[in-house]
């Protein structure tokens, strides 16, 4: 487990640098808008190689948290911890340098561009000779954007265009992704496919993943761990199979129907 030291943004090396080992910690976290807190002394962790969900009602805080991991929001007290450097208050280049990548829930590609011009700005922060092979890694993790390198990002479906965004993440190299509600907007059957494909492939590639995500029932499939955010606090805490044991969590965030439960807590076994 790293060292959880105190250092700050004036330490950012120039150049990509992904942090070896990347965890992410919160330590009650309180963070908001023009000085008022949408979180109440949050804390949150994300192991190594781990997929963990944020869930929650509308206006819970959840998009606010990751928001606040990264820089955007104000942070007014705690700290955010990413491997062993206190990353809190740093801008979100600073945070993006050392290996944490970002995916907003809109404005998550570039519309008027191409796929490919897409992946190259995703790579703004490497040496113009590291784009190209970048480029070539991520047409690996993805490789239906390989037929798409050409056409405007503006003309993809939905599920294309996240799976753009999360290819444009992989230009750095994260060892860290945010992913703040991959499906927004999108069909059943889509949503699932991103959530089971895509954000796996993520995983696949070594990084930590923390999602925030309102289909409980969908993402819990996918995760090692979850948190239940509520009116800006935690609400509860587990892995799939231990929330869906909790009749609490089954009435209140899967409408009480026990299938999908059932089904998530298959995956939990040994």
């Amino acid at each position: 487990m790293p060292t959880l030291s105190d250092e700050r943004s004036g330490g950012v090396d120039a150049g990509v640098r992904s942090v070896q080992g990347a965890a992410l910690r919160t330590v009650e976290l309180i963070a908001g808008y023009g000085g008022s807190p949408v979180l109440h002394g949050v804390s949150i962790a994300v192991e190594p190689g781990e997929v963990v969900s944020i869930v929650g009602p509308n206006g819970s805080g959840k998009s606010t948290l990751l928001k606040g991991v990264v820089g955007i929001v104000e942070v007014q007290s705690g700290r955010v911890l990413v491997g062993d450097r206190d990353v809190t208050g740093w801008p979100p280049e600073n945070v993006a340098r050392i290996g944490v990548g970002y995916v907003p829930q809109t404005d998550d590609v570039f519309a008027p561009l191409s796929v490919r011009e897409n992946l190259e700005m995703g790579g703004y922060l490497l040496k113009s000779r590291e784009v190209a092979a970048r480029v070539e890694h991520v047409l690996d993790v993805f490789p239906q954007l390989k037929r798409m390198l050409a056409r405007r990002a503006g003309k993809l479906s939905g599920g294309e265009r996240k799976m753009l965004a999360m290819g444009r993440a992989l230009m750095l190299e994260p060892a860290l992704v945010l992913l703040d509600e991959p499906t927004a907007n999108l069909a059943p059957l889509i949503a699932r496919s991103v959530l089971q494909e895509h954000v796996r492939r993520l995983a696949a590639t070594g990084a930590s993943v923390l999602v925030v995500e309102q289909r409980a029932k969908a993402v819990l499939e996918i995760s090692d761990r979850t948190y239940v955010l509520v009116g800006g606090q935690l609400r509860m805490e587990g892995t799939p199979a231990e929330l869906a044991a909790s009749s609490e969590f089954v009435n209140s965030f899967l409408g009480g129907g026990q299938g999908p439960a059932l089904h998530v807590a298959e995956r939990d076994r040994p």
